[in-house]
């Protein structure tokens, strides 16, 4: 299946918010342009390492996209683009506030010249409030949001270990794009999409925001725990970490039989989740002493064919070799300019069983067109 083999997308974004975005909308059959200024998309230089010359990151978010260099400063070049927009269905463009206007491609104006047209604006912060002419990358938004107060160990807090703002708020977009394409089945009318990465990152912490607002508690970070269910974290074997997640007192109840801690079952301090989460260290002291007779392979059989829910805490080494990753299909390999064999991750969605496939390579740099 391809829905969007119709669809015509032009994308003037950079980094990865985006090209993020854009890529979705190329997995699922769109044809996109992607269209760069004379120095290239930033991202493309974010190495070492380079594969065929580009970034991992740049090659992570641009396949099925053909692509043109164009300086919207110059008159005939600003030209070209109005070729491509006149038979487009989006438009997509990641610039601050104010620039794509005095290039001359506002929303105001586009929408007005192409009434058909999907309009999406990915931003740092939205079309309002103090900040929302400035710049901002996917660490900020985790820093200003909160995101980072909740990650890390107690004491020591981190950004999330990958671009979970970005990558969220190209598939927000997408999702806008999605609605506002069906929408305009209906009225024949294009609209103007807008995703921005503070908002999504607020949206990455909303169970937290809405607990403080519940309790008035500050959470913090609490390492790869749960703040609110236990027991729902890693715990040690004699060989690495498991996570386990015994969400409710049904699984609680299997995970003592498998290690056969059946005086913590009875025990009042475990009866429920609330008894448990007020006892966390009398817990974590009876199940780390009990995880930590087996190894990572024994414990995860042992709970597994108990039922209960848990996972071995792999380095990117042991995933890409993972037979559940080999089974999903989501590493495609692609022979790039010079680069034959390269992998790169496939979509995550599945269409009748299908997963889409990674199509053309990502577009090489080109001069001005």
């Amino acid at each position: 299946m391809r829905p969007l083999e119709n669809i015509f997308v032009v994308d003037l974004s950079q980094n990865l918010a985006g090209p993020y975005c854009t890529q979705t909308l190329g997995d699922l059959g769109a044809e996109v342009l992607k269209v760069e200024p004379p120095a290239g998309d930033p991202a493309r230089t974010w190495g070492p390492p380079f594969v065929a010359g580009d970034s991992p990151l740049f090659l992570s978010a641009n396949r099925n996209k053909q692509g043109i260099t164009l300086d919207l400063k110059r008159e005939e070049d600003r030209t070209i683009l109005h070729e491509h927009l006149s038979r487009a269905d989006i438009f997509l463009h990641s610039y601050r506030a104010g620039v794509i206007e005095r290039l001359g491609f506002g929303v105001e104006e586009m929408r007005a010249r192409y009434p058909r047209l999907i309009y999406c604006t990915v931003s740092a912060y939205g079309t309002h409030g103090p900040l929302h002419d400035q710049p901002g990358f996917d660490p900020l938004m985790q820093a200003r949001s909160g995101l980072i107060s909740v990650t890390g160990q107690p004491g020591h807090t981190a950004r999330i270990g990958t671009s979970i703002v970005d990558m969220g708020t190209g598939l927000w977009a997408t999702i806008g794009i999605l609605a506002a394409l069906r929408e305009r089945d209906v009225t024949g009318e294009g609209a103007h999409v807008g995703a921005a990465l503070f908002d999504t990152a607020i949206a990455w912490n909303a169970y937290h925001i809405m607990n403080y607002m519940a309790s008035g508690v500050v959470p913090g970070p609490v390492g790869t725990a749960f703040p609110t269910i236990v027991p729902y974290d890693t715990f040690p074997t004699s060989d690495g970490r498991l996570l386990i997640a015994a969400a409710n007192d049904g699984l609680f109840a299997r995970l003592c039989r498998a290690l056969e801690l059946h005086d913590l079952l009875a025990d009042p301090r475990a009866a429920t989740n609330s008894e448990r989460l007020a006892a966390k260290a009398f817990v974590y002291e009876q199940l780390n002493a009990a995880t930590q007779r087996h190894t990572m392979a024994e414990l995860e059989a042992k709970l597994q064919t108990a039922g209960v829910p848990c996972a071995p805490v792999l380095d990117v080494a042991q995933v890409v070799v993972e037979p559940q990753t080999i089974a999903t299909q989501m590493l495609q390999k692609m022979d790039l300019p010079g680069a034959p064999g390269t992998t790169l991750v496939a979509a995550p969605i599945k269409l009748n069983g299908v997963r889409p496939g990674i199509g053309s390579a990502p577009p090489r740099r080109t001069t001005r067109q």
